[in-house]
C-alpha cells in the first residue's frame, strides 16, 4: 500500500482548516503537512453528489485514480480529496485527468 488512509474527522477538519487547497470542476484536493512522514489520503463526497450509490461510485472513480497515479514517496502529507457534482458522471479516465492536475498544481507529481 502506497499510503494510510485519514479516518477520523478531526484528521480530516485539520486538513481542510489547515491545509492548501487546489480546485478542478471534478474535484477538490486540500494538502497539509504532518508530523508522521507518512502520506495519509482522505477521499470524501458529500450528501451534495446525490444518493449512496452515486457518492459510493464518485469515491470508488477517485481511489482508482488515486492507485494510478500517486508517488510511492511523497512525504509527510494529508492529502484530501473531495467529490464534487461532476465527478459522478466522468469517467475514471476524466477524474485520472483531473488527479494529475492536481497533484501537478501542488508540486507533488512533476
Amino acid at each position: 500500500m502506497r499510503y494510510r488512509p485519514l479516518t477520523r474527522n478531526k484528521e480530516f477538519s485539520r486538513a481542510y482548516a489547515r491545509g492548501k487547497a487546489f480546485v478542478h470542476p471534478k474535484l477538490v484536493m486540500y494538502v497539509s503537512k504532518n508530523r508522521m512522514g507518512v502520506t495519509r489520503v482522505g477521499i470524501t463526497a458529500t450528501k451534495k453528489i446525490g444518493n449512496a450509490v452515486q457518492r459510493n461510485r464518485a469515491r470508488r472513480v477517485i481511489r482508482a485514480a488515486l492507485h494510478q497515479i500517486l508517488p510511492y514517496q511523497v512525504g509527510g502529507l494529508d492529502l484530501v480529496f473531495v467529490a464534487r457534482g461532476q465527478t459522478t458522471r466522468c469517467k475514471s479516465d476524466e477524474v485520472l485527468v483531473a488527479a494529475k492536475k492536481l497533484l501537478k498544481d501542488a508540486g507533488l507529481v512533476g
